[in-house]
């Protein structure tokens, strides 16, 4: 392992902590992607720690940052070269320079406000600024400028956090005296907003959210710094950035330049601001160093990021639920809609452009929920869940003053046995409900009436005035990315489904204004459609804009067709929230009681769900084996595979200018043995992640980026539900892939000298 910054060390700390199957450590060489590696366990006298970490099993573990503290011992001896502390304060360096876009995960990397993602995560800001006549989307984009950066959209924006504080108890103390349910979700949201409120006053470009841990057991009022106006700066090619595409998807080997590059802006004054040419580069606080050297096999890395959700604490009873109802349905439904984009691809002008960028979102949540469900099914993990909670009871009932927590398990397993039932017998009404995005837009608007006259500490979270800004950027943004054709084929199909449930016969027929009882065929279907689309005005920006401000009296005298299907489906929209308070009033006594249980039951730290919030997690670069019988994956590819793996079609039609470069062989300082002396384009580790992490800077012993985490392998995906070490890895393009084609095929080096690199080629 190379000397190499400290920021990797927190990240360490929080991997110890959990269970995981040994790992079968694989060597450098080759970088072909399927050469056995080994590792014979000598300490390198250069590398006292190169030993621990081959023999380092990753148990897994996204853990908060106030956790690595308790891991200090296992990073340093994994080779961590940086204070362990720096990974506990998500105000310092590292951590300061790792920021959220909303979805995403980004990081700054130059004292300019310059940040690094991933090529996927700005696809929406690209369709944006896309035209039939200019394909952003296909073509990407370079600002050899700074005046010549677009804007990324009024909706997009950057969350820098500021501070993280415990606020368990005000949150939860004294609600069991609320014996109503209904009310006692009040008293929560009540608190939530009081919090978020004090916590923003005064503050302007300040925003806070409460976020909760381990079930309600623990929660925390994060502040982040909100940013608003955010440029596109640098966007390879799609057949760079998205190389593979849906063939490799959840794949390894992967050839990947998955990286792309924004810049946040500011007002003169320094603060937060709107779009506006006189608006300056925001100076963070701190910004990643870039790893030129990047990592070789077996180096320690981590990665800090923003992962979505995770659900590794749910009973037995969650996840047969989930392998036997809602994941088939969730595949289901998005293999349809994958046929449905796909033929419109081929449409004219900007509904082509639309559709591809859909198409890779379903695709890919298509395509996560399948690995995870086949993983349910093979890896054997229900039964494994079953055994553990039967064991859990077992050390419940071995003390009486653990009686309480079994208790819990009982009474929560028992509401989700409710709320599962109502879920599989509404699920038609709620596809159609929310199928059209114009639909739902009549609905927000609807309920943002409503919520206006309130005052607005009574109003909802979402709707109140700090949240207006949003809400008139998302209005804004609606337009641009709303397609009428996409709309309506997508909405086509949920009713279609909805029209196969005899249940549907109850009320589909009025929701589409056919007479009771009518039959609900294609024909029927399509012409009912064509006049919701035909007589709608609310594509029109001005028109909703306009109902922002109006009262629900308004609404009512409307003849849109979309707004006239709001209204009627409102009450029950409205209905079903008040049950769903209920529901949550009830397990917010119920899930904390279990959860502590269940810690005391594991013992030790453990890591929580995943939910959006600032994570660390820790491991080494290494392979794997996919199976018994196949051959072991060594943790880097190289460029030079790319021309024998190119057919000259989509995804695997690589632009002629990068295979002329890989044939001249000019790699310049980003060569690497591990990729067989030519540059390496992706790399594998044993480190966690989830859904939000894609853009998360990968980093060295060092705390230097060295590669950006875009995707797992399909062996591993079933680690959102129970992680598995032995075949769980995290694929990140590596660092000198991106410094090699912004220096040789894009020139882009005024960039790579504002991040402290020197062009070379």
């Amino acid at each position: 392992m190379k000397a190499k910054a400290p920021l990797l060390a927190t990240l360490l700390l929080a991997a110890a902590c959990g269970g995981g199957g040994k790992q079968t450590p694989g060597s450098g060489g080759g970088g072909n992607g399927d050469v056995a590696g080994g590792g014979d366990g000598v300490t390198d006298p250069a590398d006292p720690t190169l030993a621990t970490r081959k023999a380092f099993e990753n148990p897994g573990g996204m853990w908060m940052p106030r956790q690595m503290l308790e891991q200090s011992k296992l990073l340093q001896s994994l080779g961590l070269e940086i204070d362990a502390a720096a990974l506990s304060d998500p105000t310092k360096a590292p951590l300061s320079a790792v920021v959220s876009l909303g979805g995403c995960t980004a990081s700054f990397v130059s004292p300019e406000g310059l940040i690094i993602t991933n090529h996927h995560c700005v696809q929406g800001a690209l369709q944006l600024n896309s035209t039939k006549e200019s394909n952003l989307v296909e073509n990407g984009f370079l600002a050899k400028t700074r005046a010549d950066e677009v804007t990324a959209g009024p909706g997009q924006r950057v969350y820098v956090a500021q501070k993280m504080t415990d606020v368990t108890p005000e949150m939860m103390e004294g609600l069991d005296l609320f014996p109503d349910a209904g009310k006692r979700n009040d008293e929560i949201e009540k608190r939530e907003k009081e919090l978020i409120a004090a916590c923003e006053k005064d503050r302007p470009g300040t925003k806070c959210k409460t976020s909760s841990f381990f079930k309600g057991r623990e929660w925390q009022l994060i502040e982040y710094l909100e940013l608003r106006d955010i440029r596109l700066v640098y966007v390879p090619h799609r057949a760079v950035g998205n190389y593979g595409g849906e063939i490799d998807n959840w794949m390894w080997p992967r050839h990947t330049g998955d990286y792309s590059f924004y810049r946040a802006y500011v007002g003169k004054d320094g603060k937060p601001a709107d779009f506006s040419p006189d608006n300056v580069p925001f100076k963070p606080a701190a910004h990643l160093k870039i790893g030129v050297e990047g990592v070789d096999a077996n180096d320690l890395v981590f990665v800090t990021g923003y992962p979505g959700r995770t659900n590794r604490h749910q009973s037995a009873a969650e996840m047969r639920h989930a392998m036997e109802w809602t994941h088939p349905r969730y595949i289901e439904k998005a293999k349809q809609r994958m046929e449905i984009l796909a033929a419109l691809q081929k449409a004219e002008g900007e509904t082509a452009i639309k559709a591809g960028v859909a198409r890779q979102g379903v695709q890919n949540g298509l395509e996560k929920y399948s690995g995870i469900l086949d993983g349910l099914k093979a890896l054997g993990l229900v039964e494994a869940k079953d055994a553990d909670e039967k064991a859990f009871r077992a050390w419940a009932a071995a003390d009486a003053s653990r009686k309480p927590y079994a208790d819990a398990l009982d009474q929560m397993l028992a509401k989700y046995g409710e709320i599962w039932k109502a879920e599989m017998e509404e699920e038609a009404w709620k596809d159609v409900a929310y199928g059209s995005s114009l639909l739902s837009q009549a609905l927000f608007l609807l309920r943002h009436a409503d919520e206006q006259q309130k005052k607005d500490a009574d109003r909802e979270l979402g709707y109140q005035d700090r949240d207006r800004s949003q809400i008139v950027a998302g209005q804004k943004t609606f337009a641009k990315r709303f397609d009428r054709t996409i709309d309506r084929a997508l909405w086509k199909l949920m009713i279609q489904r909805a029209a196969q449930e005899p249940s549907s016969a109850s009320w589909l027929p009025g929701l589409l204004g056919l007479k009771k009882g009518a039959k609900v065929d294609d024909k029927a279907i399509d012409k009912a459609l064509d006049g919701f689309y035909a007589r709608t005005k609310l594509e029109d920006e001005k028109v909703r804009m306009g109902l922002l401000d109006a009262k629900p009296a308004a609404f009512k005298k409307s003849n849109d067709p979309f707004i006239k299907l709001a209204l009627k489906l409102y009450p029950q929209v409205r209905k079903n929230e008040a049950r769903s308070d209920k529901w949550y009033g009830e397990l917010i006594l119920i899930n904390p009681v279990y959860a502590e249980g269940y810690l005391a039951y594991k013992g030790g730290m453990v890591a929580p769900d995943a939910n959006g919030t600032l994570r660390i997690s820790y491991g080494t670069v290494r392979g794997y084996q996919p199976a018994g019988d196949k051959p072991f994956y060594t943790p880097f590819t190289s460029v030079t595979e790319i021309p024998k793996k190119n057919t000259g079609e989509e995804p695997f039609d690589a632009p002629k200018p990068l295979l002329d470069l890989i044939a001249a062989g000019n790699w310049g300082p980003y060569a690497s043995a591990d990729a067989g002396g030519a540059v390496p384009a992706d790399f594998l580790s044993d480190l966690d992640i989830t859904g939000g992490n894609s853009g998360s800077p990968m980093l060295n012993a060092r705390g230097e980026l060295v590669g950006l985490a875009f995707d797992g392998n399909y062996e591993g995906l079933a680690s959102d539900v129970v992680f598995k070490g032995e075949k769980t890895r995290t694929i990140a393009v590596d660092i000198r892939y991106v410094l090699w084609l912004a220096d040789s095929l894009d020139q882009a080096d005024h960039l790579l000298t504002e991040m402290g690199v020197s062009p070379a080629l």
